[in-house]
């Protein structure tokens, strides 16, 4: 502690200088220096922990633990080795230490300014606070400004925070490198949909569908783009996945070209392509949804129950199944019926609002 004080001591006069505009000298006191004093000390001791030395964090319980330990006596070993900081940053997140894991990512990129570490590090603070990632996104691409995975990443994140025109741009500049890059293509397809702009955001996935003809996910995408827009696109390329489909594994098809229908006011064609999409899967319970509001909107009410409890049979914790059935409830006038099964889609769903406003309004 004797050492620890003559070396504050002297620095006292430059914090009392600092902390007070170096005023000019008047009567001596000693309660300058000795708040200076008190001061210095509690910085010291606040950057101490903050800063911790000889290989000590907060987070030393955690890393001193199997199967942490072994990277952790590696480290101390190597303290500037970067990969040992990255390896242990990954296997910390495995396991659901974010914290650490992130320290970890950061000392890592301290040291050495890898790709990988920089993205690594924005995942992470996407997931807590999406500007946060922006922030240390822009820093890292000065580091890495030909990064595309950095400036993809920063792209996602001005998403996440609903900036989409900055996220669009940076999807354009990518294009122009990167003209043929089916996750571009996508992202960019998603941006112009938030924007309400659907009908351009079609054209990026024709484009990725002709790039990648085989990818069933990007298919579907443009099926249900076409579907919502009543493009009869979509009959022509759902027949082709169906063609293709020699095991007869997907029924995702037939339900698309069902929506289609329903949105262009077939409703027969609606219904039977529903009933075909449940034949090839019995568990498509959108497929029940849809074929009961059919049969609702057609005033077939006992009939349109029997699909929307049948859809609740196969999975009793679908709340649509249950909000629909309120909806039957409440056209046959039971209404303590039907609140009950409002009530009941809305615990199942807290966000699902309109059935406890429909709930609410049974009690009027």
């Amino acid at each position: 502690m004797i050492k620890i004080i003559l070396l504050l001591f002297p620095t006292s006069k430059f914090y009392s200088c600092t902390l007070t505009s170096c005023p000019r000298p008047a009567k001596k006191s000693l309660l300058p220096q000795v708040g200076s004093f008190i001061l210095l000390i509690s910085l010291i001791f606040w950057t101490m922990a903050c800063n911790p030395k000889n290989g000590t964090s907060p987070f030393d319980e955690v890393l001193a633990r199997q199967p942490f330990s072994s990277l952790t006596d590696s480290i101390k070993q190597q303290p500037e080795n970067d990969e040992l900081y990255f390896r242990r940053a990954v296997l910390l997140n495995r396991n659901n230490f974010p914290e650490p894991a992130l320290a970890d990512f950061q000392k890592a990129w301290s040291i050495h300014k890898h790709e990988k570490y920089a993205i690594a590090i924005a995942y992470l603070l996407k997931d807590k606070r999406a500007d946060s990632a922006v922030i240390f996104l822009k820093q890292a691409l000065a580091e890495l400004p030909h990064s595309y995975q950095l400036r993809l990443t920063l792209a996602r994140s001005y998403n996440d925070i609903n900036k989409t025109i900055d996220a669009l741009k940076i999807c354009d500049e990518l294009l122009k490198v990167y003209p043929n890059n089916t996750e571009i293509l996508l992202l960019q397809s998603e941006l112009l949909e938030k924007r309400g702009d659907i009908t351009r955001s079609i054209l990026p996935l024709e484009k990725a569908h002709n790039i990648t003809p085989g990818n069933l996910d990007i298919a579907l995408k443009l099926a249900y783009k076409y579907a919502e827009t009543k493009n009869p696109k979509v009959l022509a390329l759902c027949d082709s996945l169906i063609r293709k489909d020699s095991m007869k594994l997907h029924a995702d098809p037939y339900y698309v070209k069902g929506d289609y229908y329903a949105n262009i006011n077939e409703m027969a064609k609606a219904i039977q392509l529903f009933d075909e999409t449940i034949r090839h899967n019995y568990n498509y319970l959108n497929a029940y949804i849809e074929k009961g509001k059919i049969l609702l909107e057609q005033k077939k009410t006992n009939e349109a129950y029997k699909t929307f409890k049948l859809c609740n049979t196969i999975d009793p914790a679908f709340p649509d199944a249950y909000f629909y059935m309120g909806k039957c409830h409440e056209a046959l006038g039971q209404k303590e019926d039907a609140k009950l099964s409002y009530e009941k889609a809305y615990s199942l769903d807290k966000e699902f609002t309109e059935a406890k406003d429909a709930a609410e309004r049974m009690t009027k």
